[in-house]
């Protein structure tokens, strides 16, 4: 059993930051996700694409953005849980919840965040036979490490930023990077489209359009495709192949858990602390909605800063809680350090 003062459903953005807040609050956090590492759609969508709205940062890649809020909670000393998805919850008598993951973890504490992102990610698959069996063996939805296609022939297939973006990127990694599209046009960033006109132009991407993708072949991984061009069958050998037609967002098991849900999101009290119809039980971030809701990374940090004003609440009944600035108070790590602004020097001026 483990045991937190905040048990945090989600490691993206909102949930890394949330650890963040507790902690001035001399909260402990631990973390939950169903991904093998922090980040959430940050690191497992594009890690290397740039996200330009976070305040203080013109530019910043999403990858070193989590990698920043890493740092800057690496003193509250977080406890991480991943790779597991949070399966059922309990309220004990003393109103208190007992998570259990799917692999039988089981969490313990008075507060539940659930920052879960849109919920869990299921890829578009293409209706192509048997593709369940070439799954991890060269047929990849998502991109984790590119420097597994390193001199390898690729084929990646759809029409929108992912598919463009990834072609371009893979062009100098590859050894073949083939685009298939079932359209001439493409839906993404004009830049994208003009960038890989050049690549296709320079020779180092193949441009297939309008076609399709409809078999795999293979004895145990991936050696070839079948596609259909104009109405025309053909061959082309590979040894990857990344269909990127999207993905399908799912609440997954938080679905059951009693929460009042609308569109496919948990609905909470946005006028007070973001509490979900259940008491105890928060959403932040992506996942909740309420009237006027912005899914947007700065409007989950400051969700997650009010949260965390209840959560002491809830965790310290009749305590009432001193905001003090950072500038002013500093911040103490549970790992006893501490960070605080030079302190003024007292001379006089003679």
């Amino acid at each position: 059993m483990i045991k937190t003062d905040i048990l945090i459903i989600g490691a993206g953005p909102t949930g890394l930051f949330a650890v963040f807040e507790a902690g001035l609050l001399k909260l402990k956090c631990h973390i939950l996700d169903a991904l093998p590492q922090p980040g959430g759609q940050l690191s497992e969508l594009y890690p290397k694409k740039p996200i330009y709205d976070i305040p203080g940062f013109p530019e910043v890649l999403a990858g070193d953005l989590v990698d920043g809020l890493m740092e800057q909670i690496k003193q509250f000393e977080p406890g991480f849980t991943l790779g597991e998805r949070a399966e059922t919850i309990d309220k004990q008598e003393d109103g208190t919840f007992i998570v259990t993951s799917n692999k039988g973890t089981k969490f313990h504490a008075p507060v539940i965040a659930i920052a879960g992102g849109l919920g869990s990610f299921e890829p578009r698959k293409p209706l192509i036979e048997d593709i369940e069996f070439y799954e991890d063996k060269g047929v990849k939805y998502f991109i984790k490490n590119p420097e597994k296609f390193r001199d390898k022939r690729v084929v990646i297939a759809g029409g929108g930023d992912s598919a463009l973006d990834w072609s371009i990127f893979l062009a100098n990694v590859a050894s073949e990077v083939t685009l298939i599209h079932r359209r001439n046009e493409f839906r993404g960033a004009l830049d994208s489209v003009e960038k890989v006109q050049e690549l296709k132009s320079a020779g180092k991407i193949k441009l297939i359009t309008p076609a399709e993708v409809i078999g795999i072949n293979g004895a145990e991984h991936v050696e070839s495709l079948d596609i259909e061009e104009n109405g025309a069958h053909r061959k082309i050998e590979c040894d990857y192949f990344i269909p990127l037609f999207g993905l399908t967002p799912k609440l997954g098991p938080i679905g059951d858990w009693g929460l009042e849900i609308e569109k496919n999101a948990i609905k909470v009290n946005n006028a007070l602390d973001y509490q979900t119809n259940i008491p105890g039980i928060f959403a932040i971030g992506d996942v909740n909605t309420y009237p006027g809701k912005l899914k947007l990374i700065l409007c989950g940090f400051h969700e997650a800063t009010l949260m965390c004003q209840a959560a002491y609440g809830i965790i310290n009944p009749g305590k009432k809680y001193v905001l003090k600035y950072t500038t002013v108070s500093g911040v103490d790590g549970f790992d006893g350090t501490r960070k605080e602004a030079p302190k003024a020097v007292v001379k006089a001026i003679v």
